[in-house]
């Protein structure tokens, strides 16, 4: 007899980051699915769903609603930092772990949660040393109104700095709001090398869909020129952003495709079995290592997680990889990705960057290279 460990899922079906939120819970989903249908596994996975309807005042009673009324000590969910921030107090009460699916601004490691996505030194770190050498290092930076904007422009601020870039502008809006005109003049006017976009969402799929009419009237603002750039684009907003987001860079641990120089998307047969995205990914890594964990120790809760994840590798779509037992982060791949119709076709791939969420081991040299000395009269 499989033994029946039920687990938390906490990811909202509506709303205005629904595609996002949608993609993690169908990898967190296709997960349990898997586990359960193997006769081979010890346990069997039962599922104890909250949504939050997008809506960031029903999380932390939505987390507290499945650790008081299930046994379930290990949640899956949350796609905004905004919504982690507000149910961890919820998990150290109450002695839950959340396994977060995304990736986020850095600068945090909590013992209550486990980090399957990027953090800085894995997203925007590598992103900017790509393109800063290719395009120049004066950014137009842009954020939806809350935490991940924020502090990812804040660590942007001093990467272009460190680059020997300045910050043209800098601009915010609210999460969901879809006029971005006045964004788009000031970039017209400020003519950076590229735009760091920060936007989730409706926000980034108009912002992207302007910017791409912006290009058709003034060649600088085509993608080969001066692109738009992300840590938090993936496959699953594409078919949202259709044909204006094509020649644009994000930065994952994972592409679907894969796709070398010179191949397009249409070229590739998707495999469905495999995730269609690096946040279906990390949501299924998530799963199955929880699972991987609760067969050797059904009981297992947060203060288990150190032991468990020291010295050991675990399987997961981005690979073999490790976590960091003080942090709590993932080890990862880091690719920078073009948008190509409905792919990305990679450009860069790196494996096995340790996490480093507090960038402690972030040297400027090695990333932009030795700063030019100036003579000053």
């Amino acid at each position: 007899m499989k033994r029946r460990i039920e687990v938390g899922i906490l990811y909202s079906r509506s709303g205005g980051y629904d595609l996002v939120s949608e993609t993690c819970r169908s990898g967190a989903i296709r997960a349990i699915a898997e586990i359960n249908a193997d006769p081979a596994s010890k346990i069997e996975l039962v599922p104890v769903e909250r949504d939050p309807e997008g809506n960031i005042d029903r999380y932390a009673p939505g987390c507290e609603d499945i650790l008081r009324h299930s046994t379930a000590r290990h949640v899956v969910g949350c796609v905004t930092s905004w919504s982690r921030k507000e149910v961890i107090p919820v998990l150290e009460k109450a002695g839950g772990t959340l396994w977060y699916a995304c990736p986020y601004e850095g600068f945090e490691a909590n013992e209550h949660v486990v980090y399957m996505h990027a953090c800085p030194n894995q997203h925007l770190v590598p992103l900017l040393a790509y393109v800063v050498p290719r395009f120049g290092a004066n950014g137009f930076l842009l954020g939806s109104n809350y935490i991940w904007g924020w502090e990812t422009n804040r660590v942007a601020r001093d990467l272009l700095a460190d680059a020997g870039g300045q910050v043209l502008g800098e601009r915010y809006l609210p999460l969901g709001e879809t006029d971005v005109s006045r964004l788009v003049a000031e970039i017209e006017a400020s003519r950076p090398d590229f735009v760091l976009s920060n936007l989730i969402g409706p926000s980034s799929h108009s912002f992207i869909a302007a910017y791409a009419e912006l290009g058709r009237r003034d060649p600088h603002f085509r993608p080969e020129r001066c692109p738009i750039l992300s840590c938090n684009l993936t496959e699953c907003e594409l078919p949202a952003i259709g044909e204006a987001g094509n020649g644009h860079l994000s930065v994952g641990p994972y592409f679907h495709d894969h796709l070398p120089a010179g191949r397009r998307a249409s070229d590739v047969a998707r495999d469905s079995t495999t995730p269609g995205s690096s946040l279906e990914a990390a949501a299924y890594a998530s799963v199955r290592v929880l699972a991987e964990i609760l067969a050797r120790n059904p009981d297992a809760r947060w203060t288990d997680l150190p032991n468990a994840f020291s010295g050991a590798t675990f399987q997961t779509p981005f690979g073999d990889i490790r976590i960091d037992p003080r942090t709590q982060h993932a080890t990862l791949p880091v690719e920078i990705g073009q948008i190509d119709g409905t792919g990305f076709r990679t450009v860069s791939l790196t494996k096995d960057v340790a996490p480093d969420p507090y960038l402690s081991r972030y040297d400027r040299a090695e990333t932009f290279g030795r700063a030019r000395l100036r003579v000053v009269s």
